[in-house]
């Protein structure tokens, strides 16, 4: 794999670090800007909104760059963005931070997607995806944990200015060794980009994506909680825990890549199933604690088995001007999942039959996003027969 696309990795670490760290630093933001927890926890809903807003914002300039600029500049506005929360004097400044910040994530992972594929010989275009989302998986093993420990030992603000510098380090090997490509077309930097966006493919590829996400965050919003009630484990056994939950990250990530660059539409169906399978045993998994465990590593290997076969999926079917603009689309329809997700497993737990039942509410969801799948796969199929059958007429004419 080529350098370019380590360079790529390290923007999505930087990222990964900065939207997840927030959740194990709310005790501290709170306490030093005098908000309640659940104020606290808005940040995280904050940073999601923005990266839904983000993603159609920064689409429309998007195909006017060409996708190496379009890359340096969305790592200065995440830089500053961070830099803007580690100064942030009072809760509302910073909440404006991290939304501005967010901006930058969709369209980073979405053009950077683009960008992987074109790196790579064709047979190898998911796992190029996997190795840049690799980022985001040891940003969850590594950068999150010591994010975490760095923000309560020091206060969180020392956090955000170490992912500054992360940001610095990003831009500066994104620079040197991405390789330089032309502006986009006259017909990339005009409105019909955006004509991708209403095609029935990627209408339910996005849908696809949103729903299987739902399940991964109704359940994982809640991991720590039906470890410790349901499954019986002291606290401070959580964060081992979640770094097998990261192991099975980094391994499904990299799996989905390497079986999509083969097997491209039974890889996202297989995966989609599997999340959905799994989600369903963690119901009777977290009644014991070895089987937990297991169960949470399987989780995080069948959540991001699923990322590189719905990512290329959409990149395929979103094929010309609008490619990366549906690319971006995608990513925020991963964090849109993410919001909804949050929700639903907090009805669960509020209004439903309770903490227990989230893991099987949630695995009803990826059989939704299955049969949304296979539903686009069948209309794709019946719109390709009149071609076939004309395309079969002309020659007999011939």
């Amino acid at each position: 794999m080529p350098l370019a696309l380590y360079a790529l990795t390290a923007g999505a670490f930087g990222i990964g670090v900065t939207e997840f760290v927030i959740m194990g630093l709310l005790l501290e933001v709170g306490a030093d800007l005098s908000v309640s927890i659940s104020a606290a926890g808005l940040l995280i809903s904050g940073y999601a909104l923005g990266v839904v807003v983000g993603a159609p914002l920064l689409g429309m300039i998007a195909g006017r760059w060409s996708k190496k600029t379009l890359l340096m500049g969305l790592m200065v506005v995440f830089t500053v963005g961070n830099l803007a929360c580690a100064l942030a004097p009072d809760y509302w400044t910073l909440m404006a931070a991290r939304v501005l910040t967010a901006f930058a994530h969709a369209s980073f992972f979405g053009v950077g997607s683009v960008v992987a594929t074109g790196l790579v010989a064709p047979n190898r275009k998911a796992s190029a995806i996997a190795i840049m989302f690799t980022g985001l998986t040891v940003a969850n093993i590594l950068g999150v944990p010591f994010g975490t420990w760095l923000g309560q030992a020091y206060g969180w603000r020392s956090t955000f200015w170490a992912v500054t510098l992360v940001g610095v380090a990003a831009f500066a090997v994104i620079a040197l060794l991405v390789p330089r490509d032309e502006p986009g077309t006259k017909e990339e930097a005009s409105g019909s980009a955006l004509a991708v966006l209403i095609r029935r493919p990627v209408l339910l590829g996005l849908l696809t994506t949103v729903l299987s996400w739902v399940g991964v965050f109704a359940a994982f919003t809640y991991i720590a909680p039906i470890l410790t009630e349901v499954t019986g484990f002291p606290a401070a056994a959580v964060s081992p825990i979640l770094l097998v939950f990261g192991a099975g990250l980094v391994a499904g990530n990299l799996i989905g890549g390497r079986f999509a660059d083969r097997w491209l539409v039974p890889t996202m169906l297989v995966t989609l199933a599997a999340l959905a399978v799994v989600l369903f045993a963690m119901t009777f998994a977290i009644h014991q604690q070895v089987a937990a465990v297991v169960a949470v590593g399987l989780f995080g290997a069948a959540a991001f088995a699923t990322v590189p076969p719905l990512q290329m999926w959409l990149l395929e079917k979103a094929d010309g001007a609008g490619q990366g603009l549906a690319s971006s689309f995608n990513i925020a329809a991963f964090n849109l999942g993410n919001a909804i997700g949050a929700w639903l497993g907090g009805a669960v737990i509020d209004h439903g039959p309770g903490l227990g039942a989230v893991t099987w509410v949630a695995g009803i969801v990826p059989f939704a996003a299955l049969a949304v799948a296979i539903l686009n796969l069948r209309l794709d199929a019946g719109a390709q027969r009149p071609h076939l059958a004309a395309a079969t007429a002309e020659g007999a004419d011939c």
